[in-house]
């Protein structure tokens, strides 16, 4: 899977951008501020119809504009491939792969596939469970997308379920409680085959997130990812935990137990790196998932993603810089930096941005 050739129109800071990309290792130089990342997050929207930096649809549309249009072409499976998205202030978005008009955003999920490391992915270390649960749940679905269905399922059971129990006041009467049973028991077959989706990339993931953390900080460390879910202790599974919170769920009005409540633990030598690790080891092991997941997407796809790396040289100490260099896996990678590119750095294309337009270096 490779993007050969990118347009953009009135995207971000762009009027018009038309970028030929390398097959494989393009670097995307420039002084801070001038749109590096927007490239970035212009083939990220491609591949997912949403901003990897949280933003709104609208903030990607330049300032006087109604509407934004990304084009790209690429290769998949030796098969030509042609993406097009248009994201409108007002009105539906819309989307199409090979001039075939998606009905919704899970359509596209295959059709193109990124791997992004920014800046805030220190947070997969560093944050609240939420962003390990999401960094799971999106490697799941990019590894086999049918399985996004599932996730969407899991959501919805969960707001429905959260809404009866709101609505209940904390008074469990007769319909209340056949109505619970009901979302009980979808919540216990959805969640169940969510948790065990997760356990199986955990399992996958550990070593190659080790072997990758090895390559990034130049020495080995044991590194270990366990994935917390108490609910799968109890010996009836989830439907038993569901049942044993039935009385706390109903006081507090909310579900307390199921999938949106695991983690997953970094270990580093044996202690939680989210509070033991420094600064250094924790930015290396925020790379190091990415590359690891990068790795088993790239194995379950039988492709590499596209590697989008965000500003990935202000992140890391020189020394790791050049490692992570070293270890570029197969395939198309992007890069972005502000910061000269190591000596030792050969792109196969230089892109150099500035005052809104972005061209080939020598």
């Amino acid at each position: 899977m490779r993007l050969d050739r990118l347009w953009l129109t009135d995207f971000r800071s762009y009027a018009t951008a038309d970028i030929e990309l390398a097959p494989g290792f393009t670097a995307i130089v420039g002084a801070n501020g001038q749109g590096k990342t927007n490239v970035l997050e212009a083939i990220g929207w491609l591949a997912t119809l949403s901003s990897f930096r949280g933003a709104p649809p609208d903030a990607l549309i330049r300032d006087g504009a109604d509407q934004a249009i990304i084009r790209a072409e690429g290769r998949r499976d030796d098969r030509s491939l042609l993406l097009e998205a248009e994201i409108v202030r007002q009105g539906r978005n819309r989307a199409q792969v090979n001039h075939q008009p998606l009905r919704r955003a899970r359509d596209l999920l295959g059709a193109l596939r990124v791997s992004v490391f920014a800046p805030d992915d220190l947070v997969l270390v560093k944050g609240g469970p939420a962003e390990r649960r999401r960094f799971l749940d999106e490697t799941v679905v990019a590894a086999a997308p049918k399985l996004d269905v599932l996730r969407v399922e899991v959501d919805r059971i969960l707001r429905q379920r959260n809404a009866l129990l709101k609505q209940a006041g904390g008074r469990l009467g007769d319909d209340v409680a056949v109505t619970l049973e009901v979302w009980d028991d979808k919540l216990a077959a959805a969640g169940t085959e969510l948790g065990d989706a997760r356990q199986r990339l955990v399992d996958r993931l550990g070593p190659v997130v080790a072997s990758s953390y090895q390559h990034v900080a130049r020495h080995a460390a044991a590194v270990v990812l366990t994935y917390h879910a108490p609910w799968r202790e109890h010996p009836d599974g989830l439907a038993g935990a569901l049942r044993a919170a039935r009385a706390d769920d109903m006081r507090r009005g909310v579900s307390t137990v199921g999938p949106h409540r695991d983690d997953v633990e970094v270990g580093l030598e044996g202690l939680a790196a989210r509070t033991h690790a420094s600064q250094g080891e924790q930015r290396s092991l925020a790379l190091a998932l990415r590359l690891g997941a990068h790795a088993v997407v790239t194995d379950a796809a039988g492709t590499p993603p596209v590697l989008l790396l965000d500003d990935v040289f202000s992140e890391l100490d020189p020394g790791r810089c050049q490692a992570l260099l070293e270890a570029l896996p197969p395939g198309q990678t992007l890069l972005t930096t502000a910061a000269a590119i190591p000596p030792d750095a050969h792109p196969d294309l230089r892109l150099r941005v500035q005052d809104g337009q972005i061209r080939p270096e020598p």
